[in-house]
């Protein structure tokens, strides 16, 4: 079975020449002529060299791993019963879906207040996350759960004043925490100000927490997309060279005489800005706890990535001896706005096999009687089934579900039929249902209802996440009350079953064919 393509995809704006016939091994046409142009990825290679590493068009979209690993969240089944209710009268006048409860609180003292149990993943400075940050961060907000605000944020700020090395203003910084805390409703939700290496040298926190009013920040370790840090394109010398004067590694050099020259011939038009890896122990990283604590830091938590397990470990055993509030596990498989695209298809723990160690060292710590964070799984969720599976699997541990892709395309949709509708052109599929925001999104009249005349000043990309987060409240609200869990405390690992012996294997839950044998026997032999 081959699991991964290799050689031509639409990310990278490849494809082979004999789409029927390819090496299953190389992902090279099955025949290599002499005389083709060039149309797979070996071949976009010997006239582009590094661009073909990137997904293309960069700026204008998110991309995810193509893929196919051994064991996903498909390979599980939910389980439903016929009797009981927890968390609501057993009654069939009660236990109902409506009345599912999925509200959750994060953090050690449980202060983080969610509508549902869902946060944002971190998306920082790339074009597409700026192009479309109003309705991602509106949308968040009114839909009540926590905002994750991505990093280099004040390095990419072109009008961000620095004085002794640190930020003391970034018009782009302030505008994306205020764009979330304006709309903010009755407490739910937060900030999440996410820091890498060059935030820290930067002290974006410090100004973050002093000057915004930014509650908690997030240590970033990595990601499940790349092993490397963030990176974006830059189509401006001058752009470029500022990014390099501010500590960024941008290659190819922007200072050197010839990369300016090639640049202003068009010879390439793009130069890459990377951020650099961090070098983790704990001791560094207890210190840097306890400052985030003394610069005001309400709450605190980390995003590590794909690692190797031993430093899911690490990630666990430190954030418990810090006491941090929250730890996000993401894993191999999800996606962002730009990253390798043959790293993020090879490299990386796999999300089930991930996320099940993090359970299985999360009980070692609880069994010790360690501190345990609230866990959040990330990599690829996009639909109700999709979370219950994650927090069935993770439970007890695991409170919520980070999400980047999905509630990004739902802001994108939202935003580009509200683009058609401005410009009289709504596609003949969306024009069946109206021709207004008030007709298309059908979430409109009570948001009309709830904001007033606010409402026109709701963005058609909020509207289309706050949407998208309904649908998902309403899915996950019928799959809990079939499994009969009226609130999300009541999920268990037994409220799924693995359909395969690996998934099985992997996870640690049984399968489908050994669920309640014990039980069955009981009542059969009654």
């Amino acid at each position: 079975m081959v699991l991964s393509r290799i050689n031509a995809s639409a990310a990278t704006l490849t494809k082979n020449r004999t789409e029927g016939s390819i090496s299953p091994i190389s992902g090279m046409c099955a025949t290599c002529v002499e005389g083709c142009v060039g149309m797979c990825e070996i071949g976009k290679s010997a006239y582009r060299g590094a661009e073909a590493i990137y997904p293309q068009p960069f700026g204008i979209i998110t991309t995810a791993s193509e893929k196919n690993y051994p064991v996903d969240l498909s390979h599980f089944t939910i389980l439903g019963t016929v009797v009981g209710a927890r968390g609501i009268e057993e009654s069939s006048d009660k236990a109902i879906f409506s009345n599912v409860n999925l509200e959750t609180k994060l953090g050690r003292d449980g202060s983080i207040k969610l509508r549902l149990p869902i946060v944002t993943g971190a998306m920082g400075s790339t074009a597409i996350a700026k192009n479309n940050w109003d309705g991602l961060a509106i949308g968040a907000a009114i839909a009540g759960i926590p905002l994750s605000i991505g990093e280099n944020i004040c390095g990419m700020d072109p009008n961000v004043r620095v004085e002794n090395g640190e930020v003391v203003h970034s018009p782009e910084l302030e505008l994306r925490v205020r764009q979330y805390q304006d709309w903010q409703q009755d407490g739910y939700g937060v900030v999440i100000l996410q820091t890498n290496i060059e935030d820290t040298r930067l002290n974006v926190d410090k100004y973050a927490i002093s000057q915004l009013g930014v509650e908690a920040i997030e240590l970033k370790w990595g990601q499940g997309a790349k092993d490397i840090g963030g990176e974006v394109k830059i189509e401006n010398l001058d752009r470029a060279r500022m990014l390099k004067q501010r500590g960024y590694v941008v290659i190819p050099d922007p200072d050197s005489p010839t990369v300016a020259e090639a640049f202003k011939q068009g010879k390439f038009n793009e130069f890459e800005r990377h951020s650099r890896v961090g070098m983790i122990a704990e001791d560094p990283f207890l210190e840097r706890v306890e400052e985030l604590r003394q610069r005001g830091a309400k709450y605190i938590s980390l995003k590590t990535g794909a690692f190797r397990p031993a430093d899911l470990a690490r990630a666990l055993k430190f954030c418990s001896r810090a006491g941090v509030d929250f730890l996000t596990v993401d894993a191999a498989g999800g996606g962002t706005g730009m990253s390798p695209w043959r790293m993020m298809n090879e490299w990386g723990v796999p999300g089930v096999n991930l996320w099940s160690l993090a359970v299985e060292y999360a009980e070692i710590l609880a069994a010790r009687g360690e501190h345990v964070p609230d866990i959040g799984l990330a990599g690829g969720f996009v639909f109700e089934d999709q979370i219950f599976k994650g927090l069935a699997l993770g439970a007890p541990h695991v409170k919520f579900i980070s999400m980047a892709r999905s509630p990004m395309a739902a802001v994108m949709v939202g935003k580009t039929i509200g683009k058609r509708m401005s410009e009289r052109q709504v596609p003949v599929y969306i024009e069946r249902f109206g021709t207004s925001p008030e007709e298309v999104f059908i979430t409109a009249s009570e948001l009309k209802e709830r904001f007033g005349d606010d409402f026109d000043r709701l963005p058609t990309g909020a509207l289309g996440l706050y949407t998208y987060m309904e649908r998902l409240t309403q899915g996950l609200r019928q799959i809990m009350a079939g499994s009969r869990k009226f609130a999300l405390e009541y999920i268990a690992r037994d409220d799924i079953a693995a359909l395969t012996e690996e998934a099985s294997i992997a996870s640690g839950i049984p399968h489908v064919m050994e669920v309640d044998e014990e039980e069955a026997e009981r009542i059969l032999n009654a």
